[in-house]
């Protein structure tokens, strides 16, 4: 089954556990933090703007021998209140045979490019994330968004996974910190424990808390693909 871009989950035939409305009703006791997050989010981009020129500059530089393609990818993920929008990302990967693996399949590891491995283990794949944040389609800190197709098959079989729909989808969050990357049922079930927990208990402290560890994930390459 095909979804629409922007569906309503309680009228499709996916139907959400009704803790992802709980959720979007826990976050509305803090009348002044969606002013000040979205503060926050774009006073990073900004103060991060000239970070990503380099990085962006030193990539064009280095893909033609490492990376062979182009700098930037897209793809289709699921955001707040499940709707799509595309996500940015530098290149990591040669091109595949298929747009998108299945959502259980294992990461295409031999696709991976040299440069690629070293963007991915730092994180700094995800420098253009920052372009969907000025948009206001993610915010710094969130439930990891995935792509569309998976994200419709978890919605339906991971417990817990749709409440991280009730806020923006983050660069990182807090299972990212504490999990690191989720390619299996497993794996998945523990990210969406993760995200539920934030989304219940989200803060301006807990998002200070997380940036910071995101910047020791970074050194570390901890949970990296």
């Amino acid at each position: 089954m095909k979804l629409d871009d922007s569906f309503d989950v309680m009228r499709a035939d996916v139907v959400a556990p009704t803790g992802l409305y709980e959720a979007t009703l826990s976050t509305m006791g803090h009348p002044h933090r969606g002013w000040i997050t979205r503060a926050f989010d774009l006073t990073v981009v900004f103060l991060a703007i000239p970070f990503v020129l380099l990085v962006a500059a030193v990539l064009l530089v280095l893909n033609p021998i490492y990376n062979p393609g182009p700098l930037f990818f897209r793809q289709k993920r699921m955001g707040k209140g499940c709707t799509s929008f595309s996500m940015w990302k530098f290149r990591t990967m040669l091109p595949a045979q298929v747009e998108l693996r299945s959502h259980d399949a294992p990461l295409d590891r031999h696709r991976i490019t040299r440069l690629g491995a070293i963007l991915r283990k730092s994180r700094l794949d995800e420098l253009p994330n920052l372009i969907n944040v000025l948009r206001g389609e993610m915010a710094i800190v969130g439930p990891r968004p995935d792509a569309w197709d998976h994200a419709v098959v978890h919605i339906r079989t991971i417990p817990r996974y749709a409440q991280r729909f009730a806020v923006l989808p983050g660069i990182t969050g807090l299972a990212q910190v504490r999990a690191g990357y989720a390619d299996d049922y497993k794996s998945v079930c523990r990210k969406a424990r993760l995200d539920a927990i934030y989304v219940r208990n989200r803060s301006l402290r807990m998002d200070g808390g997380i940036v910071l560890l995101t910047f020791l994930v970074m050194l570390t390459g901890f949970g990296g693909r």
